[in-house]
């Protein structure tokens, strides 16, 4: 057996978790740099090392391949949402933890960051409620505790939640395209600032 042959057949032996991954990884590459539009299904399974047929085996289409990947970085940003305002009891800290949350993901994972909030996919009613989906998401972990914090209704509390959510994504979003000479420290500060004196001007319930 040649060592071309050895090395196919060790891939074709690659667990389909792990195989989907390395797919997955590739496309969010491709994705980032080229568009959706613009993207090759050959261009990602050369990425991959695998061939074309095994990347439709995984993912039917194009589109089956980009949903999957803005719904793996969609679930990671809205758990880390959510475990950054489960992380303290204290209101003016979870507003710090969900700026940095923010801050974080997009210093971590700054192209999955570019492919949710800089798609060309945007009008693409799958893409859109995806992308609704994960707002909200975001928004009710947030006003679930405004809610609760001053007794404010539902739908009151989740549009604070919704702006919440939308300055700390802009913002976070504005540091990473600017390259801005702020650090991440000095940009998380200004930003959970400017947040948490709007929020705390309204009033907790007496029960608080």
């Amino acid at each position: 057996m040649s060592t071309t042959d050895s090395r196919n057949d060790s891939k074709a032996r690659l667990p389909r978790d792990e195989r989907r991954a390395q797919l997955l990884a590739a496309a969010l590459e491709v994705f980032t740099a080229a568009g959706y539009h613009s993207a090759a299904m050959d261009e990602i399974a050369d990425r991959a090392g695998v061939s074309k047929p095994v990347l439709y085996q995984h993912f039917p289409s194009k589109l089956d391949l980009y949903l999957a990947v803005l719904d793996i970085h969609i679930d990671s940003l809205v758990f880390e949402i959510q475990k950054a305002i489960a992380s303290t009891p204290e209101n003016s800290n979870r507003v710090r933890a969900t700026v940095v949350a923010y801050f974080n993901f997009i210093e971590s994972e700054g192209e999955a960051f570019r492919l949710l909030f800089e798609s060309d996919m945007s009008v693409e009613p799958a893409v859109r409620e995806r992308l609704t989906r994960m707002t909200y998401d975001c928004a009710a972990a947030v006003s679930a505790v405004i809610s609760l914090d001053t007794g404010l209704p539902q739908e009151a509390a989740m549009l604070l939640g919704v702006g919440l959510i939308g300055s700390a994504q802009i913002t976070a979003r504005h540091w990473l395209e600017r390259d801005s000479k702020l650090s991440r420290q000095q940009a998380t500060d200004l930003v959970s600032n400017l947040m948490w004196r709007g929020i705390s001007g309204f009033p907790r319930t007496d029960e608080r």
